[in-house]
């Protein structure tokens, strides 16, 4: 059931965006990991420019970049989560964050799976001779 008093209203979310912003800028100052990520997914978003990606192709690239980004995202919480739930070293905790990062992991070679198939041929066209 629904309490009045978490109603709709503009400024509410105007609020939720401003935290989501400062947590996007909480993980980028908090995890090395996520610069490495920018750095990347600027590089990607350049080459896709230069190599004149398809709608198709841009999809799975966005796709992909997202799906690292919002696995960073999660394991940085996580790891904040874990930390307060579990100040002092526990087997279970780093466990707890072993798994998120290597979500991060997965979520990273699934991008260089999908960055292989669409930069590749044409990375590999640049030494071909041409005819």
């Amino acid at each position: 059931m629904m309490n009045n008093n978490s109603a709709f209203s503009f400024s509410g979310r105007i609020r939720s965006v401003r935290c989501a912003l400062h947590g996007i800028r909480v993980m980028l100052i908090s995890q090395h990991n996520a610069w490495i990520h920018a750095f990347v997914t600027l590089c990607v978003l350049i080459a896709g420019v230069v190599f004149k990606l398809t709608t198709a192709e841009w999809c799975w690239i966005i796709l992909a970049v997202v799906t690292v980004w919002m696995a960073e995202a999660l394991n940085t919480a996580f790891e904040f989560l874990t930390d307060v739930a579990s100040p002092e070293f526990h087997p279970l905790a780093g466990k707890a964050k072993d798994v998120a990062a290597g979500a991060v992991l997965i979520a990273a070679l699934g991008a260089i799976a999908i960055g292989t198939l669409i930069f590749g041929p044409r990375l590999l066209s640049l030494w071909q001779p041409s005819p």
